[in-house]
């Protein structure tokens, strides 16, 4: 059964952390400098995305052996991917923005906390304290282009001797598959071992066509004006949202997938869908546009997918930019509430099923002529099955790793347990008056 772990009013607001000293990171093997080319897909997700990794040990060896092997991993993967050390700018040869190498670095800073990592809590539930442990980069990566680092490291220790490894890095440069072997490729040259992948830099192979050719209708992107700036994107304007973490165990999960097979025999459900597919439910009836529309009112739930495999030919798993597009599903309000919970799962399916090499292709170009950015009533980023947890490092695998949750980003974020194997945690933002209601939809349909 999936159960409500824990609630905002107990988590520590203060790390008391004090840095200690930073550093700027240059490659170690400088290519010559060059633009790289930014797809319509990168272009969007200007904006940056903040992760804590926690190590509970450094399996015997010092801070300062710590701090050097990751600096020398940093500087030897940055050869490879000499376009993470460059700075955002205007291609002058064709007005685009793209990524100027510059080799100007990363900012690796070093601090420390007077707390022990057990004095942090819960490091599941989503504590707006971790950005404690992320170093900030100066500036907007918009308003100053050519001045900021597209990304930054900061090493926080804790009186226990464990660590957390804060990292802020803009989406513009990876997708969540992306930065993985990223950071997989600097664990391994951190320990002396081989590159985990090469990366595929090659980004013109999700480069629009010309001319232009949309051939689909895309609902799930809302478009923006000309003058939008990164910051704005997914934000919603007051009141905050907070996010409230509900788990869901992996026979829990095993029980809707049951629940749906018995409702459709069309298909097995996936995990994914179905956990998306209670989650839009009850998101949407908790929500105060539930009361202010009619049963026919139609609510989309748009969810982040992986293009790779689906693109002829395919993109290589090694694709070091952004291969995510938003498919969607929809259904009436009346349906949300009243429908078989296969009926959903199955909207849902259909909207992974529409993701075709044509309907990407129609996508990119779309791009090409509209700033758009994800659009639904519901939006799902899954981290579930990343990975992030199960990189080695020379001092060990993380306890567990994780994105800062934004209270201003309406997003519900699925990651994995700590604990419980194949279970999922979801983290759902809600207004404070839509909690109770969450949460009765949340548990009513599970039991029914």
């Amino acid at each position: 059964m999936g159960s409500l772990d824990q609630t905002p009013p107990s988590l520590l607001q203060d790390l008391k952390v004090t840095t200690l000293r930073s550093t700027t990171i240059s490659p170690k093997d400088k290519k010559e400098r060059r633009w790289v080319f930014l797809s319509n897909i990168d272009k969007v997700l200007n904006f940056d995305v903040e992760t804590i990794t926690f190590f509970r040990t450094t399996a015997g060896l010092s801070r300062e052996a710590v701090v050097e092997k990751l600096s020398s991993g940093i500087e030897s993967v940055l050869g490879l991917y000499d376009s993470q050390a460059g700075r955002l700018g205007v291609n002058p040869a064709d007005g685009r923005l793209a990524i100027d190498c510059t080799s100007a670095g990363v900012v690796l800073c070093v601090a420390e906390s007077e707390l022990k990592l057990e004095e942090l809590g819960d490091l599941e539930y989503p504590n707006l304290s971790f950005r404690q442990l992320v170093a900030e980069k100066k500036g907007n990566v918009v308003a100053e282009l050519g001045d900021t680092p597209l990304t930054t490291f900061q090493v926080t220790w804790f009186k226990c001797g464990g660590f957390a490894l804060g990292i802020c890095n803009n989406h513009i440069t990876f997708d969540g598959l992306s930065f993985r072997t990223f950071l997989s490729n600097i664990a391994a040259m951190a320990a002396d071992r081989p590159l985990t992948s090469l990366p595929c830099h090659d980004r013109h192979l999700l480069a629009a066509r010309s001319p232009p050719q949309v051939t689909f209708e895309h609902p799930e992107l809302r478009p923006l004006p000309p003058d939008y700036t990164s910051t704005s994107l997914f934000s919603m304007p007051a009141p905050r949202l907070r996010y409230y973490l509900f788990h869901l165990a992996a026979d829990t999960i095993s029980d809707l997938k049951n629940k749906c097979q018995q409702e459709t025999k069309k298909y097995n459900p996936t995990g994914f869908n179905c956990v998306t597919a209670h989650l839009w439910r009850c998101k949407v009836l908790s929500s105060d546009s539930s009361s202010e529309h009619g049963k026919d009112w139609i609510c989309t739930v748009a969810f982040a997918m992986d293009i790779r495999r689906r693109l002829n030919p395919p993109l290589p798993n090694e694709y070091a930019g952004n291969a995510v597009l938003s498919a969607y599903a929809s259904a009436s309000l009346f349906e949300l509430e009243m429908a078989p919970f296969g009926l959903l799962v199955e909207r849902v399916h259909e909207g992974a099923e529409r993701i075709t090499d044509a309907y990407i292709r129609s996508t990119v170009d779309w791009g090409e002529t509209n700033i758009g950015v994800p659009h639904g009533d519901v939006l799902i980023s899954s981290w579930w099955r990343l990975g992030f947890d199960d990189i080695e490092f020379p001092w060990g695998r993380p306890i567990y790793s994780c994105p800062v949750a934004d209270p201003e980003r309406d997003i519900v974020l699925l990651l994995p347990s700590i604990e419980s194997g194949k279970g999922v945690n979801c983290l759902v933002p809600l207004k404070d008056d839509c909690v109770e209601k969450f949460k009765h939809f949340f548990y009513t349909y599970l039991e029914n």
